[in-house]
This record gives C-alpha cells, sequence and structure tokens, in this order.
C-alpha cells in the first residue's frame, strides 16, 4: 500500500510533465473532493499557483452549495477560471427528467468538446480515479483523443510483413518507470491526463484530512443522510450515513460495502451507458 506522500509524489509528476509537455492545458474542476484535491495538488506542484485554466462545465443542475463553493474559492485561490454552459443544450430543452443520457452528453460532454475547441487546448487534466468504475479501471495516465474525443485511438507504424500495421496510441505508457508517451501522431486531437488513477476513495479523504483541503459541506451528514459522490442535483441522491466530520467519514469508509457511485442515477452509471458516453468523450 503507497502511503500518502508516494501518492502525492506520483501525481505532482504528472502534472509537471503535463505542464512541461504541452503547451496549452486546461484542468477541470467539478467542484467535488477529487477535482479540488487535484487543484490542492497542482498549488502544491507549482509553488501554490495553478498555472492552467480552470474549467467547470456548468450543466444549470448544479446543488447550490457548488457554486457557492466555487466561486469562494475560484476567488481565493486566484484560479483563471472559466464558467463552460452549453447553450445548445438550452435551446434543445435537455434536462433529467427527459433523458439523462442526452443530458448529460449535451451539458458535458458535448460543452468540454465545444470548449476545447474554443480555445483550443490541447491536454484535459481530470480528477477521475481507477477505483470509481469499472469503465475508468482501464484507463491510462495519459490517453490520448482524436477529433472526436474517442478514446484509445491507433496510429499506424512501421511494421514487418505480417505484422499489424496499427499500435494502439496508449500502448507506449510505462507508468511504473514514469514514462508516458508524448507523441500520439497526427490524428490525436488532445490528451486527456489523470494524475489521481493510483489514488483510492479512501486515500483522498486521509489526504483531504492531512491537508485541511476544503470540501462542499454536502459530502458530510445531514439528518442521517450525506453524498459520496456529487453530481447534478437531480441525478444523484445522499446515502445512509451518520458521518458528520471527516474523521467519521474516513472510519466509515473503512468498512462499509456502499459502492461510492451508488447514489448517482443508475441508468447512466451501467456499465453500457457509461462506456457509450466515454466513447462520446466524456470524462
Amino acid at each position: 500500500m503507497s502511503s500518502l506522500k508516494e501518492l502525492e509524489e506520483k501525481s505532482i509528476y504528472i502534472l509537471r510533465e503535463a505542464k512541461n509537455r504541452f503547451k496549452n492545458p486546461a484542468i477541470l474542476w467539478s467542484i467535488g473532493k477529487d477535482s479540488t484535491t487535484l487543484i490542492w495538488l497542482c498549488k502544491k506542484a507549482f509553488f501554490s499557483e495553478v498555472p492552467f485554466r480552470v474549467i467547470h462545465l456548468d450543466t444549470g443542475y448544479k446543488f447550490d452549495e457548488i457554486y457557492e463553493f466555487r466561486d469562494r474559492y475560484a476567488r481565493e485561490w486566484k484560479l483563471d477560471l472559466i464558467i463552460a454552459k452549453n447553450e445548445d443544450a438550452d435551446r434543445s430543452g435537455a434536462c433529467p427528467s427527459k433523458d439523462r443520457f442526452e443530458c448529460c452528453n449535451l451539458r458535458k460532454t458535448q460543452n468540454l468538446k465545444k470548449t476545447i475547441e474554443k480555445y483550443g487546448f490541447d491536454a484535459i487534466i481530470a480528477g477521475i480515479r481507477r477505483d470509481e468504475h469499472g469503465i475508468r479501471n482501464k484507463e491510462r495516465y495519459f490517453s490520448p483523443r482524436d477529433k472526436e474525443s474517442r478514446w484509445n485511438i491507433f496510429k499506424l507504424k512501421k511494421n514487418r510483413e505480417g505484422d499489424s500495421p496499427l499500435e494502439s496510441a496508449q500502448d507506449t505508457e510505462f507508468s511504473g518507470w514514469d514514462i508516458y508517451a508524448s507523441d500520439f501522431g497526427k490524428d490525436t486531437q488532445h490528451v486527456r491526463i489523470h494524475p489521481l488513477l493510483h489514488w483510492s476513495e479512501l486515500d483522498i479523504w486521509e489526504y483531504i484530512k492531512k491537508e485541511n483541503i476544503p470540501v462542499a459541506k454536502l459530502y458530510y451528514s445531514k439528518e442521517g443522510k450525506r453524498y459520496r459522490s456529487i453530481g447534478c442535483e437531480p441525478c444523484c441522491s445522499p446515502v445512509a450515513s451518520n458521518a458528520c466530520d471527516i474523521n467519521n467519514i474516513i472510519d466509515e469508509l473503512k468498512t462499509t460495502k456502499t459502492k461510492e457511485r451508488s447514489g448517482r442515477a443508475q441508468d447512466k452509471e451501467d456499465e453500457y451507458n457509461m462506456q457509450r458516453l466515454r466513447s462520446l468523450g466524456y470524462m
């Protein structure tokens, strides 16, 4: 089991690699515990500054507490914040009560793609973890995407007779040796970078405690319920819990059998729909 110091050092190394290798990277901030930890790690990696533009994909359906937290800490941490909204989703009337998949696709995935194109970002840094979801368990630290933001693209290679002419752009990564590809071929439009892949939910909370990182109050129990994973308000439900402070949360996570994303709308969370969303460019 890695120590928090080892987890931190690996993430900081990846963040510095991202800064060094890409001309115009940006970082996603959902205002959840993971992406807020990622912002904190950026501050540690770059001497109390975040040298990337910060993107908040505003679906229009976030909790009031999320907007309040965003505005407060964007000011306090002097973040270069982009609040991205997809006006096409508003015009179409896409909403969770009609079709959660389409709403998520328009307000998150297509919103992100438009933002990447508008600002010309060549890398997007995200706070996903492998233990969150079976689909995310397949990810790499540096994940190339094509012009449609499709995942795990292939590139042509020189080959001997009888060999396949295709090579997965992701297969060039050897994270155990801190070796990451930087040339993904001409078909790569941008690269997704995942500095928190090796962390667990428990690791995140233990690090939040150690570093005294602020998080939204929604994570703490109120009247016997709390949110473990926070997304859009209509698509999230609290789980039964009496964990009203960070020590209680850590103790709870050491014994709970409840999945972290069990409070998310399950018609979007199943393996098939999550794979569909990620194939379209979802985080």
